[in-house]
């Protein structure tokens, strides 16, 4: 019998009927490859192939299903302003300015202009960061995980850290702190209970063989109820550095009962780390500020070779700083977080002029990225009776990105561009 396999076409048959799509070639011929040899395979069971124009809608959609996986902007209208799987906090025009600037060409990344010699890519944000945040020093790596390890490591390795059992978190991607101490070499050292925790236990604890206390706040949940937890004040005064991760990095403004950067270090934290990507509104990065002498022994620690920051980073971090050093005026973050309800509602309006079957509810939108858990922020949203539309949103270019409760797409202008209105409106009248 004829194998049915001898009538599936040539592999450069199909590619030359996917050209219009306009994708690189070894992209196209890699997926055209995969789905022959899958036919292949199923013929040998069923002993049928499809037709040519079957198996080129095969292709067609395995392209299409594997160009919308490549790093695309796409418009959030979630209401979440620091959404972990949209890239959480988004730049400002002067951060996307200064990374354009030094990605299109070279840069005196570590190259001292004045004495013409090797300088320090550290040099240029992070006397910025002391300043704005009054600490005596400050340093970048890539992310806050990575900071969290390095101060572990540097302070900590063969030494005792004390953490209260009540704050042995886990965040996203199976983030743990007693696995970080573990891989820094550091040696945990609990203390309390899960929902109280007294000045006392870390009193007891704290040995000769004591780094630091780890303080570290529980960004994504909240424990209510019969709860303590020492201020801390209270355990600066203990004789050892109090390492303090508030994870947020929030500055310059008061939400519920977020810890800031400049009141955690007013409060006597000898070193605070936070992330650049969250409420601090810039990219991602892990900043640890405080006291000079800590700082300088992360610098001179080997790990940190591997968790240092781009040139990218850089730049976008020393443009947010700027920012806000300039009063944080064109920070995205800011101005999310100041938006009234009123203001949504108007760009609401204009928004939905003409689309029937929109209306505007009252609702929440939400902080996200960790930080503020259960404290929502009251805004204007868009509703619409159609579940489905959120497909057909997503399905766009650019992406639109919402939520859907109760049968209803909800969209909340709070986490869109003015710019971008038009876009959402257009796509809500095409839909």
């Amino acid at each position: 019998m004829t194998d049915p396999r001898r009538k599936l076409p040539q592999v450069d048959r199909l590619v030359g009927e996917l050209d219009h799509l306009g994708l690189p070639r070894p992209v196209v011929v890699d997926a055209v490859r995969r789905v022959v040899d899958a036919q292949r395979r199923r013929a040998r069971r069923t002993k049928q192939v499809p037709s040519e124009d079957e198996l080129i809608a095969v292709c067609r959609d395995e392209l299409i299903r594997t160009h919308r996986s490549v790093l695309r902007p796409v418009i959030t209208a979630t209401g979440v302003l620091l959404h972990t799987y949209l890239g959480r906090a988004p730049l400002s025009h002067g951060a996307f300015d200064a990374v354009a600037t030094v990605a299109r060409g070279y840069s005196n990344l570590e190259f001292d202009l004045t004495g013409g010699r090797r300088g320090d890519r550290f040099v240029h944000v992070e006397p910025m960061l002391a300043a704005l945040t009054g600490a005596e020093a400050a340093l970048v790596v890539n992310n806050n995980a990575a900071a969290v390890l390095l101060v572990c490591a540097a302070l900590a390795s063969g030494k005792e850290v004390v953490i209260s059992r009540g704050e042995l978190i886990e965040i996203g991607g199976s983030f743990r702190i007693p696995d970080v101490l573990a891989q820094s070499g550091a040696l945990l050292r609990e203390v309390g209970t899960t929902n109280r925790t007294h000045v006392r236990d870390y009193e007891r604890a704290v040995s000769e063989n004591t780094a630091f206390i780890l303080k570290v706040h529980p960004s994504n949940y909240r424990v209510v109820g019969f709860t303590a937890s020492p201020s801390t004040e209270a355990l600066g005064k203990l004789g050892v550095p109090v390492v303090y991760d508030i994870g947020s990095g929030l500055f310059g403004r008061t939400i519920a009962d977020e810890p800031t950067i400049d009141g955690a270090l007013a409060a006597g934290a000898s070193l605070v780390c936070f992330s650049g990507d969250k409420l601090f509104g810039g990219p991602q990065a892990g900043i640890v500020v405080g006291r000079a002498d800590l700082v300088a022994a992360l610098r001179t620690h080997p790990l940190l070779r591997a968790l240092r920051p781009d040139k990218m980073q850089l730049a976008a971090l020393g443009a947010t700083v700027e920012s806000y050093l300039r009063d944080a005026g064109d920070i995205p973050v800011a101005r999310m977080l100041d938006a009234g309800s009123g203001e949504i509602a108007g760009r609401a309006r204009k928004v939905i002029r003409g689309i029937d079957d929109a209306s505007l509810v009252d609702g929440e939108s939400m902080t996200g990225g960790g930080s503020v858990p259960g404290e929502g922020i009251a805004t204007t949203l868009i509703a619409i009776p159609d579940a489905k539309l959120a497909e057909r949103l997503r399905d766009g270019d650019p992406p639109i990105i919402v939520r859907v409760e109760k049968g209803r797409v909800l969209i909340d202008l709070r986490t869109v561009d003015p710019r971008d209105d038009k876009i959402v409106a257009s796509a809500l009248a095409n839909r």
